[in-house]
């Protein structure tokens, strides 16, 4: 066959993402060949997006039962007790490649896709959080983009989330040239409800009817599923069609709506439409109940004239649910819409045969078994070598010329300066449920129903897992752990996004194996099982892949009290590191803030990481927090002591610290060991008695005074700065940064 007359029928897999050898597995499940929507079909259930067929039996090695968990993978949502009959929805997810394409409305719908997660559980969201990921903004080749790409995220998450009326927490923001040509968008979302509120995504009951509610379907989003499973080339900027339009206020009508019928008791089963549309929500429901849908196209509410089968099935439009009613009880469900003034319409049944039939004006078209479309995707086990890196594992030589220049440097990086600019964007006291938002360790969210609270903390660091994905992996759960443990939190359940590259490369598949192991033994040895989350690969532009970047969520319990705040409030505290100074090399050096913004460079690998060690301290830290005896405390992550140090200073009050140390002046004040907690109290005593007690090394280190930062390593002044300049820094850079 030539180049200039190709086989029809390879033109056609390739178009939908199909190979060879998937064909030929959907002609032997049909027994004859499918016709183009059913092709269409099986090509969004059996993309990676919605399949996981390169990750699934990876997958099976993470933890996910625990004393809490109510519910793990395999619904829309995980779901964990809290106490008192009550339980929180929780999960997070990925809109990456949307969001490279349409930033705003790619993240906006990213947004509105996670919220549905939640309120189809029976859920009322209250939080949301976000990780976002941009190339470099100082880029002299992409750096326009790339602050187009982030001001349009921001937008688009802004936009959702405050016409929606839930609070975004908190979240973090990251800058890496790996992500020049594919942003990452991980947004998390949380919601309470009793325990008799839950529902699932199941449809139940043959002969029950199924009621098709909210936005009428439209030719947007078609194809998002397999777009999104798929790397980016030249081609993929005129992809805008296969990106979703949302309406936030539609959504919100369509959230109350879906909570006051669920409190009719006619519905018995109820799942959103997402990523693959009316298909996914259709055979997903069928097959998790063993059941049959049949249901004419006729009947589904439409935007637009003259939609084909393939066009409906495969629809992405947003703000559309589908529901399953108790037969007769039909006209309660529609009268709820009704009042809401939102679509809804009876387009089919609940049968006995396991089949999905769509029908177009009582045409048979779409005739699949729905355990084929959700549960029969091909698996593939990946061929995986070692993990891809290309980086030295001995670093270069340095010295710093001024420490306390390099410390300015750092706090005016895109990494760690102030993101009031994003925040401010967000309305973060809606529902006035919030106690600690953006810019802590942790968000809190008051759960007024039982008189107690949880925290919330998502972390990621692709330059660790780079570096080593495994390690890297295990030191997000337990930076996570650590930052809810700070505010006297209990870490109790997770749900993580893996955001990898191209499956297909060996060395990319061993990333995304070992990172998935890492989190598993981490998660296993915290407690803090993963309810669900999202596997997002391909993430590939031109050949270059993103950083491995798995993103961790993990919520953790508390009593409502005020939050331990990370800055100092008052002069004359005692400063203490729980888990002292720490040690570091040359070698565990090369993943840290330091190394990257103040060399340039990326070298050997990620700080050292003793899980017991690791488990101690955040004992000990969260019974300082709970007792009341720290004022403020602010765990060490991202830039080390320095940093830590200058950010106590940003409610105004400084500190005067003094350290004697073998490490040189950059190891001992930028190294990013684990196990480190710094805690201002003025009850000193008992502090290293609650140290002592859970065998945790305890340093005093200084005390905090008025007006700068004073640093003396043995003896020699190496920074000596005043806090509004320190401050200034910090909160100017990133405004400056865009508008280059």
């Amino acid at each position: 066959m030539s180049e200039t007359n190709p086989n029809p029928l390879d033109a056609l897999l390739k178009t939908h993402k199909l190979t060879r050898g998937e064909y030929e597995k959907i002609q032997q499940l049909l027994g004859r060949d499918p016709n183009l929507t059913e092709l269409g079909i099986f090509s969004v259930m059996w993309s990676e997006h919605c399949s996981y067929k390169s990750s699934k039996e990876h997958l099976k090695k993470l933890p996910t039962e625990s004393k809490h968990v109510l519910q793990g993978p395999g619904e829309n949502a995980g779901i964990i007790d809290i106490g008192d009959g009550y339980a929180i929805a929780f999960k997070i997810e990925s809109h990456n490649h949307p969001s490279f394409i349409e930033p705003f409305q790619g993240a906006a719908t990213g947004v509105g896709g996670i919220l549905r997660d939640i309120f189809t559980m029976g859920a009322r969201p209250i939080a949301v959080m976000d990780a976002i990921r941009f190339g470099r903004l100082d880029s002299k080749e992409n750096g326009a983009r790339n602050r187009r790409i982030l001001d349009g995220v921001v937008q688009g998450i802004s936009h959702y989330g405050n016409c929606f009326g839930v609070p975004t927490v908190g979240g973090e923001t990251v800058f890496e040239s790996s992500y020049d040509g594919n942003p990452l968008v991980n947004v998390f979302a949380m919601g309470v409800f009793r325990h008799d509120e839950i529902f699932y995504g199941k449809a139940t009951g043959v002969g029950n009817p199924v009621i098709y509610v909210g936005a009428r379907t439209g030719r947007d989003g078609i194809h998002g599923a397999s777009m999104a499973s798929d790397v980016f080339t030249e081609a993929s900027k005129q992809q805008r069609p296969t990106v979703q339009v949302g309406d936030p206020f539609m959504e919100k009508l369509l959230l109350e709506a879906c909570l006051e019928a669920m409190k009719t008791g006619a519905i018995v089963g109820i799942q959103d439409m997402g990523a693959a549309g009316l298909t996914c929500s259709t055979s997903e429901m069928g097959s998790r109940a063993g059941t049959g849908i049949d249901f004419d196209l006729k009947h589904v509410p439409q935007r637009e004239t003259d939609m084909t089968p393939y066009e409906i099935m495969l629809s992405e439009s947003q703000e559309r649910m589908l529901l399953v009613a108790e037969k007769g009880r039909e006209r309660e469900i529609l009268d709820v819409f009704d009042k809401w003034g939102l679509e809804s319409a009876v387009i089919g049944t609940v049968t006995d045969d396991g089949m999905l039939r769509v029908r177009e004006n009582g045409t048979v078209v779409v005739e699949i078994k729905n355990r084929d479309l959700a549960d029969e995707a091909p698996l593939y086990h990946r061929p995986y070598t070692k993990p891809y890196r290309n980086v030295p594992v001995d670093g270069p030589s340095f010295t710093s010329a001024s420490v306390e220049g390099d410390l300015l440097k750092m706090l005016a990086s895109s990494d760690l300066c102030s993101k009031r600019w994003i925040w401010e964007q967000y309305d973060y006291m809606v529902r006035t449920n919030t106690i600690a938002g953006p810019g802590g360790d942790a968000a809190i969210v008051r759960i007024k129903e039982t008189g107690t609270s949880v925290a919330m903390s998502l972390d990621g660091n692709g330059r660790y897992c780079y570096l080593d994905p495994r390690e890297g992996a295990k030191l997000i759960v337990a930076e996570c752990c650590r930052n809810l443990s700070v505010v006297g939190a209990t870490p109790v359940s997770a749900t993580n996004n893996l955001n990898f590259g191209n499956p297909e490369r060996p060395e990319i598949m061993a990333q995304l194996v070992e990172g998935i192991e890492g989190l598993a033994e981490a998660c296993r040895f915290f407690e803090t099982p993963i309810t669900g989350g999202n596997v997002s690969l391909y993430n590939e532009t031109l050949g270059e892949s993103i950083f491995p970047t798995p993103v961790v969520g993990i919520v953790g319990l508390l009593p409502t009290a005020p939050p331990v705040p990370m800055a100092f409030p008052k002069v004359g505290l005692d400063l203490v590191l729980l888990g002292g100074l720490g040690d570091c090399d040359l070698t565990h050096f090369g993943g840290t803030q330091y190394a990257k913004q103040v060399l340039d460079a990326l070298w050997g690998l990620p700080p050292k990481l003793d899980l017991e060690v690791e488990k101690s301290l955040q004992a000990a830290a969260r019974e300082v927090a709970l007792s009341g005896l720290a004022e403020a405390a602010h765990d060490l992550g991202d830039g080390g002591l320095a940093v830590a140090l200058a950010e106590g200073t940003f409610a105004g009050v400084g500190a005067a610290v003094s350290i004697e140390s073998a490490l040189r002046p950059e190891f001992a004040l930028f190294h990013e060991g684990a196990s480190r907690v710094m805690v201002a109290t003025s009850k000193l005593p008992e502090v290293l008695a609650v140290a002592a007690r859970h065998g945790v090394p305890a340093t005093v280190i200084g005390k905090t005074v008025a007006g700068e930062l004073s640093i003396q390593l043995n003896g020699a002044q190496l920074v000596q700065v005043s806090v509004d300049k320190l401050y200034q820094t910090w909160d100017r850079a990133l405004e400056e940064s865009l508008h280059v």
